[in-house]
């Protein structure tokens, strides 16, 4: 093992197995500054604990902006601490491990830190700490910018006695080269990893590097230390073995790898015959790496550019999750193809932006093809440890490719939905003939893309068309119900159903209307999900325009359908950037987040009868902005429910990804893979909750159960 691959390789390895312990607890110890956690270590390690593992500031802040650590970072930090130690006990004697941990407390006392403990017991929450700390490094890497923390000094180790003296030290180093370093893991043997933060795209970036490694690795051999503590040697620190060493040993690893591979093919270049450290062709970002300039249609600021946003991507492979109750990554959970997971895209796109894959590679359709079955679930937004929001980077792709090539009339007839769905529903009678009349949805097919395989939803001439413009007390509470072009055009009674509940529970339900002409607002996604972001951004302002007087009053706005409200939250703010974007986004809720909030807040009143037995679907996106809770809490409300919710990721649906010729197919195996054998195991009286109008309209087509809005299970208990 310690020849890291370059004498031999092996077929079989046996594997001694310990028992896992039956009780664990974890204390969270608080320090204000850095020294003071890595001098208290010696001490702590007395207690016999199984682990002590840092947390710096940098990783606590870092977690904090990433969506799936965030929840967890607010329960177990107080304060502002400058590091965490995480100590843990286990064993198989519950007391014992309590009685090292009142042993834990009275020692943070002892050295002048009282109550600086969080104390885990719950297996639950220790699971999540821990989580966060196994993703340390993801964590470090989803720093924004072209200086990164880099590994190269990242795991020596020294005595712990020596431990805060050696890390003050090379922090002092650090400064001098004009940057920081990330610290985190095994406080316990004084091996920290340690990672500075360095921009290797710049040349200077290199001879910073160099130059720390060596100041780095002379004081691990003043303090008797070892340069390479766990991780190995490898390209990075193989060249450092002479002064590490010494010249007998360097020849005796030389004389060895001459016996037993000859021929040097076992893993060459590490520990034998190095390159140099400091090599740049070695590197990702290599001399001549240079990416594309251009004209973006979101903002991508906070990355530093398109490309810098692209380049976050660290190949953890987080993404390569067949998990189902994961929502990332639905495509490759069904195809198992590099080509079609968030990672595989997002080098695609680095490749393509640097000019390595030729000339024009972003508009081709090489790339079209390998976005093609990114279905926009956000769930890599907030799964991914580094949060490579793949949906939004499909998004200015088919912008830059729309702006050179148009766009086909599938896309088209879809993004443009908003526009001719009110008239198009006065012609309701006839465009339905599309499902009703043998050979019209073959044709629908070949003229417009739009699979015979799958019925389109119904058009009715009913649209949602309210004769007043508020609902409800007039000395109530006051909110806004944004109506969107899905529920107002297809689903109206769900529109109506809101406005029933929201008035039973003593609400003034104003109606969002663009008090410039009868156009209905729009939230701008089914632009966005063809790539005509500057109609969109049109869509967005008019909007924001029109909602700003209800913002400005502090007023909700509320909405059903989970894909157009939350682009008010999300797409909003990087289609069309400014503070009147960033207060909507604040304002904008799901009907079932209000609910809750305002249930939690004891300021809810609804009297509402028993609903039974609930199978719950959630939308990607309620999912990927952590909303599902609310849907829970909700239904909570009725007396006796019995909700269960489907572990799932994307229904298949997507929008109109599921009525694509060619992406039914996928559509349809991403429905499979959880979600249709869910609801067809369901008991018939059950009923099935999905506030998505695709996830609805999958869920009849691939079962033939009808799945209803969590508005109208409210709306039917209504006393």
């Amino acid at each position: 093992v310690g020849s890291e691959g370059t004498l031999a390789f092996s077929t079989a390895i046996e594997l001694d197995l310990a028992p896992i312990p039956s009780n664990k607890i974890l204390g969270i110890c608080h320090f204000p500054d850095f020294y003071a956690a890595m001098d208290a270590t010696q001490h702590i390690v007395k207690l016999d604990p199984t682990a002590v593992e840092l947390v710096d500031r940098t990783m606590i802040d870092l977690a904090r902006e990433i969506e799936i650590f965030r929840p967890t970072i607010e329960r177990f930090v107080r304060g502002a601490p400058a590091a965490l130690l995480l100590v843990e006990f286990a064993g198989e004697d519950c007391d014992e491990q309590l009685t090292k941990m009142a042993r834990l407390v009275e020692l943070m006392g002892d050295l002048g830190f009282p109550g600086a403990v969080v104390e885990a017991t719950d297996p639950g929450f220790q699971s999540a700490v821990w989580e966060v700390r196994k993703s340390g490094l993801n964590i470090m890497m989803s720093m924004k910018g072209d200086g990164k923390p880099i590994s190269f000094i990242e795991d020596c180790a020294v005595r712990l006695e020596d431990l805060a003296e050696y890390t003050d030290r090379l922090t002092k180093v650090f400064h001098k080269h004009g940057t920081e370093g990330t610290w985190y893991a095994h406080a316990s043997v004084g091996c920290l990893h340690v990672r500075p933060v360095v921009n290797l795209k710049d040349p200077d970036g290199a001879v910073k590097m160099r130059a720390m490694a060596e100041e780095a690795f002379e004081m691990v051999r003043e303090y008797k230390g070892s340069h390479s503590g766990e991780h190995g040697d490898g390209l990075v620190r193989s060249e450092f073995h002479l002064p590490m060493f010494g010249q007998r040993m360097v020849d005796n690893f030389a004389e060895v790898k001459q016996i037993l591979d000859p021929k040097g093919l076992f893993n060459p270049g590490k520990i034998v015959a190095p390159p140099k450290m400091d090599d740049r062709r070695l590197f990702r970002f290599k001399p001549d790496y240079r990416t594309e300039e251009f004209e973006t249609g979101l903002d991508w600021s906070a990355w530093g550019g398109f490309g810098r946003a692209v380049e976050m991507c660290n190949n953890n492979g987080a993404c390569r999750n067949l998990n189902l109750a994961s929502v990332m990554c639905p495509s490759f959970k069904v195809t198992g193809d590099e080509a079609h997971l968030t990672r595989g895209r997002a080098n695609l796109l680095r490749l393509g932006l640097s000019g390595q894959l030729g000339q024009d590679a972003l508009h081709s359709e090489a790339m079209a093809d390998a976005l093609s079955l990114c279905v926009g679930c956000k769930g890599c937004k907030r799964e991914c440890p580094v949060g490579v929001d793949m949906a939004a980077m499909k998004i200015e792709v088919q912008y830059q490719r729309t702006k050179r090539n148009g766009i086909s009339l599938h896309a088209r007839l879809v993004a443009y939905l908003p526009r001719y769905a009110p008239w198009a529903a006065r012609l309701a009678p006839l465009l339905n003939l599309r499902d009703q009349v043998p050979g019209l949805a073959w044709l629908s097919e070949k003229l417009f893309g739009f699979t015979a395989r799958r019925p389109l939803p119904k058009w009715r001439r009913d649209v949602f068309a309210p004769n007043q413009n508020a609902f409800g007390p007039v000395d109530g509470p006051e909110v806004v119900l944004f109506a969107d072009t899905f529920n107002a055009t297809f689903e109206t009674e769900n529109l109506t159903a809101a406005i029933d509940v929201l008035t039973a529970a003593g609400r003034r339900v104003h109606i969002a209307q663009d008090p410039t002409n009868d156009r209905r607002l729009c939230c701008g996604r089914t632009y966005l999900s063809a790539g005509l972001v500057d109609q969109a951004r049109a869509e967005m302002t008019r909007t924001v325009e029109a909602l700003s007087p209800f913002i400005a009053r502090g007023l909700p706005i509320l909405g059903l359908e989970p894909s157009c409200l939350l682009t008010l939250r999300d797409e909003l703010l990087s289609v069309l950037p400014g503070a009147a974007s960033e207060a909507l986004a604040k304002n904008a809720m799901l009907l079932e987040e209000y609910l809750a909030a305002e249930h939690a807040a004891s300021r809810l009143e609804l009297d509402l009868g028993t609903a039974g037995e609930v199978l719950l679907h959630g939308h990607c996106h309620q999912k990927a902005h952590q909303t599902m809770s609310t849907m829970t809490t909700t239904l909570a409300l009725l007396p006796n429910v019995e909700a269960t919710t489907v572990q799932s990721s994307c229904c298949g649906m997507a929008g109109a990804f599921g009525y694509g010729a060619e992406t039914y197919e996928t559509s349809q195996a991403m429905a499979e893979a959880a979600l249709l054998p869910a609801v067809r195991a369901a008991a018939s009286r059950t009923t099935l909750v999905a506030n998505g109008t695709s996830c609805r309209q999958q869920i009849k087509h691939g079962s033939g159960r009808e799945a209803v809005h969590i508005v109208r299970v409210l709306q039917k208990a209504l006393k």
